[in-house]
Parts: structure tokens; sequence; C-alpha cells
């Protein structure tokens, strides 16, 4: 795998995690700066995302992006909010994580 996707997905993933953080914290606290602060975040992520479509791909980057975001908020939701998932919820996550794996297993061909 490219190591600038990598590096792209990686800065990607800070923002929106901190994005979808201030989102929940406005939840609890209604201060609008703080949602204000979360839509200026998922604008920044957003243009990230941008780059890391011209270094992988639509299709590659908007995947491993998604597959990321739900892994990772997953386990912020679950140390930080204290929120739990079901069993079903669970094996949903892993065949993300399996998917994603898939997806950035290196092949030989193609594009």
């Amino acid at each position: 795998m490219n190591p600038v996707f990598l590096l792209w997905l990686g800065a990607a993933m800070v923002v929106f995690l901190a994005a979808a953080t201030a989102s929940r914290a406005y939840i609890a606290s209604s201060n609008l700066w703080v949602l204000g602060g979360s839509l200026a975040l998922y604008c920044i992520g957003n243009l990230l995302m941008v780059k890391l479509m011209r270094e992988g791909g639509l299709g590659l980057a908007i995947s491993a992006s998604s597959v990321a975001q739900l892994l990772l908020i997953n386990v912020i939701a679950f140390l930080v909010f204290g929120e739990r998932l079901t069993p079903v919820q669970i094996a949903g996550v892993a065949l993300g994580v399996v998917s994603m794996g898939l997806m950035l297993y290196p092949s030989r061909g193609g594009v």
C-alpha cells in the first residue's frame, strides 16, 4: 500500500474522529461553539479526503475511511462515552475490519 495514501488516511481519521467526538460532546452540552468546532473539523476532514481520493481512488478512499471511522469511533464511544454494542453490532464491526484488510491487501496488476 502506498505510504502517502496511509498518511493522508491517518490524518483524515484524526480529524473525523475529533469531529465526531465534538458532535457527541455537543449533544451533552448544547454549546453552539462545540457544534461550530465540529462542523469546521468535518469541513477540514472532507478537504483531506479530496487528497486521499487522488492518492488511492474514490472507491478505496471512501471505503477505507468509512471502515476506519467505524472501528475507531466505536472505540471512542466505548472508552469515553460508555456506550456498548450488541453482539450483532460487534460482528458487523469485525466484518468491517476484515473487509478493510482485504481492500488494503497488496495485489499484483490492476490500476
